[in-house]
């Protein structure tokens, strides 16, 4: 196939990073994506290439944004990280304690830490919805509040892959009168000039590229569980709407953030790099290394998989990683970020070209593992 111009730089001593961006690129694994790692704060690969849409009448650029879906969690996870560093959230506290309404059917003893480990028994919701209901954060927010659990808290993990970002977004809400976007926003990338939005505004537009959906899921592959029906059934998960200016103004900060693996890299390195990035404190070092509390591991009562979690994260040993103090998160689709906190390393991956995965794939591994090897 005909080699794809590749933008942007890797240090020589990460030339094989490069190589394999490329290779992701000229095989067609990739139409459009971009690669950041970053290595005691300072960037060591920043790379993009290919297109963002599928017509390839758009090349993609040094400022394409693109929405990651669930890697939006990581953001949401820091601002929390945040508030309880200052004092202002105890993750052991009783949601109920900073959400009143939410104590209703039986969850008064759900606590924060909970929300933040996929261990609420909030993995969906239970009255029948429409996609319009994540463009209204009240109403989103007061039905998961009214709602019975499904599994008893705290008893098993179970991905909470739209609701976790009003669950903790509320509470977040709560405390600061602010809306997670707008908490974001003020706290992390606008002190930081980080392009990572969540509510993107209609001045961003000609930037993002398009997300195309994934492949059908291959014959013979089991059903889905009752509870992942839900999750992704009500209502139906489709990437197109990604395209649609509602769904990109709308805060959905489990998984409607639209940024670069640029941005997604530089923010992490407060929680790589003891609590800060870019010459600013977001958190004290104790504060950044909370994420690495584990929570809960277990059999996930949605994805199906044995999974650890601790504050927003997945912790090391859910894949192969070179250092324990390890915390990742992936995208529907394929996006994901890798913090190690061991190395002082993040490494972020971006792309519109999505694979049927929720928490990264191959393509981003084989990044991962270029980088892991350069660096070693």
């Amino acid at each position: 196939m005909a080699r794809m111009e590749v933008g942007g730089f890797a240090h020589d001593k990460f030339s094989a990073v490069r190589e394999a961006f490329q290779k992701n690129l000229d095989s067609g694994a990739d139409l459009g994506a971009a690669v950041c790692a970053t290595v005691d704060g300072e960037t060591v690969v920043d790379l993009w290439g290919g297109w963002a849409d599928e017509a390839r009448t758009r090349p993609w650029k040094a400022d394409t944004i693109v929405n990651v879906y669930s890697t939006t969690k990581t953001m949401t996870a820091l601002c929390a990280l945040m508030l309880a560093d200052q004092g202002e959230l105890d993750f052991g506290a009783p949601v109920a304690r900073y959400w009143p309404e939410f104590a209703q059917a039986g969850k008064s003893a759900v606590t924060v830490a909970h929300l933040m480990s996929h261990a609420a028994g909030l993995c969906g919701w239970r009255e029948p919805i429409a996609l319009e209901t994540f463009y209204d954060w009240d109403r989103a927010c007061s039905l998961l509040a009214a709602q019975e659990p499904f599994w008893a808290p705290g008893t098993a993990p179970g991905y909470h892959a739209v609701t976790q970002g009003y669950l903790v977004g509320e509470v977040v809400r709560r405390i600061t009168g602010r809306s997670l976007g707008t908490f974001f926003r003020e706290e992390v990338a606008a002190p930081l000039g980080a392009d990572f939005h969540i509510g993107l505004p209609a001045s961003e537009d000609a930037r993002v590229a398009d997300l195309i959906p994934p492949p059908p899921a291959p014959a013979g592959a089991p059903p889905p569980s009752n509870l992942m029906a839900n999750v992704m059934g009500n209502p139906p998960i489709n990437p197109l709407d990604t395209r649609t200016r509602a769904w990109r103004a709308a805060e959905i900060p489990a998984a409607g953030g639209h940024g670069s693996a640029r941005a997604i890299a530089q923010i992490h390195v407060a929680l790589a790099n003891g609590g800060v990035t870019g010459g600013k404190r977001l958190m004290s070092e104790a504060g950044s290394r909370r994420a690495l509390e584990q929570q809960i591991e277990g059999m996930d009562l949605v994805l199906g998989l044995p999974v650890t979690y601790g504050l927003g994260f997945g912790l090391s040993s859910m894949f192969s990683v070179p250092n324990p103090n390890t915390i990742f998160w992936g995208g529907y689709g394929g996006s994901l970020i890798i913090i190690d906190l061991d190395a002082r390393t993040t490494i972020a991956y971006v792309m519109n070209r999505m694979g049927n995965t929720t928490m990264g794939d191959a393509r981003a591994m084989a990044l991962a593992d270029a980088f892991w090897k350069a660096l070693a």
